[in-house]
């Protein structure tokens, strides 16, 4: 079967409009630039009618990522961060450069832990865990809200701990005087449901990035259990991967 010639390709100008937002989104994460090149410019750039960079402009805009000023033009309003996923680190540990993280404790208790969450950190039957929630600022900017499950005798000596201004991760390697060692993660998008959306300062159903993290220590002890729920406007998971072959 041929393939279709490329010159004869015929775009919807949707299609061409989300092209180009995806391209200029790369450069507003990049901190390419404060203010988007004017629409001539983009037009010339991408070979693209107005009416198809305005679209795309519209999409980034209604992201949250630029606000367009008549007589100004399109200025970056937001600020995402990169969230890199190459190396096990706490949030503040990875966000350091861009400012200070805080974090509100909203719960923490002993609790009986659900059946999925023992097996997964290898609880004993009757055994409680430390539940600890979190909703995590940088500067003062909701960023996430952490759940997170931790065994007894890791997650109660934490309880003495400032929770509010340091990390989880380097608390654990203080008080067991081991390294952390690995980490499985899974990586999905989430709706926010109504009491997140609130918690986090985004609308409803406002979209997330969710983050199942169970980490362990370098003995392979899991000690950690985490459901984050990553604000999608603020932050933007990253990482290098490579392919090796196994030929």
């Amino acid at each position: 079967m041929g393939q279709p010639a490329v010159a004869e390709a015929r775009w919807r100008r949707a299609d061409r409009a989300r092209q180009i937002a995806d391209v200029l989104r790369h450069q507003v994460l990049a901190g390419a630039f404060a203010a988007l090149p004017r629409e001539a410019q983009l037009c010339h750039d991408f070979e693209a009618s107005r009416n198809t960079v305005r679209e795309a402009l519209g999409l980034l805009a209604a992201e949250g990522l630029v606000a367009r000023q008549p007589g100004v033009g399109t200025l970056v309003v937001t600020a995402k961060y990169a969230h890199g996923l190459h190396r096990l680190a706490g949030l503040a540990e990875t966000l350091h450069e861009h400012g200070e993280i805080t974090n509100e404790v909203r719960t923490v208790a002993l609790v009986r832990p659900p059946a999925v969450v023992a097996h997964r950190l290898r609880i004993p039957d009757g055994e409680q865990v430390l539940y600890l929630e979190r909703v995590r600022s940088l500067d003062g900017v909701p960023v996430s809200l952490d759940l997170t499950y931790l065994p007894q005798d890791i997650g109660v000596p934490l309880l003495a701990e400032d929770l509010a201004g340091r990390d989880v991760f380097v608390l654990i390697e203080e008080l067991t005087g081991q390294s952390l060692g690995t980490a499985d993660i899974s990586i999905e998008a989430v709706n926010a449901d109504p009491h997140s959306a609130d918690l986090i300062g985004v609308a409803d159903r406002a979209a997330l990035l969710m983050i199942e993290r169970v980490t362990h220590l370098a003995d392979g002890r899991p000690v950690d259990l985490e459901w984050i729920r990553f604000r999608g406007d603020r932050l933007t998971l990253v990482t290098r991967l490579s392919r090796i072959s196994s030929f």
